[in-house]
């Protein structure tokens, strides 16, 4: 079986016109799989805002080919005046960054394509070259994505040594995360593409159930054997020997290792520690922010109550006027994670990511 073969489309890519970004809501799964074409920044930002298209590496490609598909609207507009092109051009970028504040392949993206600009302007290339290039430099953005996956891949499955090992997994790290592969999942689909048949757990991952509607989804549908379990299911679940690793992915990981990702995610790496079971991050290079210290430099997002008390419920399940606590994410401390697999190897304690500078990191 051929890796690719588990995957029948991309989650993020670029209109064959290059006038719109196609993605799938994921807000809809698993009850529908409906592809929505975003023709402009508003869309764009919508989109990545309400989680329509998420997971850190999905968010970057999303928004540097809605960068390209807006600008690419404003500047082909009749009449266009071509010397309010960069003001146009920052004017978008800096409305897409403020999409969502964790992720740190949206800022990385977007700054990609700043960098692109700047270079167009300073060459002095007309509009329709510009555009050529600000759509290169997105499709590179992918293309270095999927590639990444790819060795991510390679590097995790080599963490699963036996047939039938059980891994678990929280929130939604797969195919949908990223443009194709994934990051956490990504070694899994490897391996049982392999026939190494791994056994995956996953948490539902309250309370936006990206366990429960996408990662069980997508597993299940390319034939992998997959369990899903309530989130505090999971030290029960341990404590019965059937879990032999925990691979999660990231949206940002600090210098020192400290790593954010899905809220729960720092509670499933005490209780491996506690259990003897080794934990794993495994993400791209391009979610480590050189300009993060440590993990109390990451902003974390605080969602909308409702999120918790009433979607998807058919009724509200708490009290009208109570106060809710809904954190996006929490950060992992680096002393409790085993490893952090990235395209370019597996890094171990004690971490130290400052060799990443800003402009070398890749998307």
């Amino acid at each position: 079986m051929r890796l690719d073969d588990l995957f029948a489309y991309d989650s993020v890519s670029l209109a064959p016109e290059g006038d719109g970004v196609v993605i799938v809501d994921q807000t809809l799964l698993p009850w529908e799989e409906r592809f929505l074409t975003l023709k402009d920044e508003g869309d764009v930002y919508e989109a990545i805002a309400r989680l329509r298209v998420r997971g850190a590496p999905a968010i970057g490609i999303a928004a540097a080919y809605g960068l390209y598909v807006a600008f690419r609207r404003v500047v082909l507009q009749p009449g266009f005046d071509e010397s309010k092109a960069s003001s146009e051009f920052f004017r978008i970028s800096r409305y897409l960054s403020k999409a969502r504040p964790t992720a740190v392949n949206l800022s990385a993206a977007i700054g990609r394509m700043e960098r692109r600009f700047n270079a167009c302007m300073s060459d002095g290339i007309g509009i329709k070259q510009m555009l050529a290039a600000l759509r290169m430099e997105a499709e590179s953005i992918k293309a270095e994505d999927m590639s990444m996956c790819l060795s991510i891949a390679e590097y995790g499955a080599g963490l699963i040594g036996r047939p039938g090992m059980g891994i678990l997994t929280h929130c939604n790290a797969g195919h949908y995360a990223v443009s194709r592969y994934g990051t956490a999942l990504a070694p899994i689909y490897l391996a049982h593409s392999r026939g190494l048949a791994p056994r995956v757990y996953a948490d539902e991952t309250r309370p936006l159930m990206q366990g429960a509607r996408i990662t069980v989804f997508e597993l299940h549908k390319a034939g992998v054997d997959v369990t899903l379990e309530c989130d505090s299911m999971a030290a029960s679940l341990m404590a019965s020997g059937q879990v032999d690793l925990v691979f999660t992915g990231c949206d940002r990981v600090a210098c020192n290792g400290d790593t954010a990702n899905k809220i729960g995610t720092s509670a499933l790496a005490i209780l491996a520690r506690h259990y003897g079971i080794p934990f794993y991050i495994l993400g791209p290079t391009s979610s480590i922010d050189p300009d993060a210290a440590t993990g109390s430099e990451i902003p974390v997002e605080q969602r909308h109550p409702d999120e918790v008390t009433d979607l998807y419920f058919s009724r509200r399940i708490a009290p009208e006027g109570i106060k809710v606590y809904n954190p996006a994410f929490d950060v992992t401390p680096s002393g409790l994670i085993s490893g952090i697999v990235t395209e370019k190897g597996i890094y171990r304690p004690p971490y130290d990511f400052t060799f990443l500078k800003p402009n070398e990191t890749t998307v």
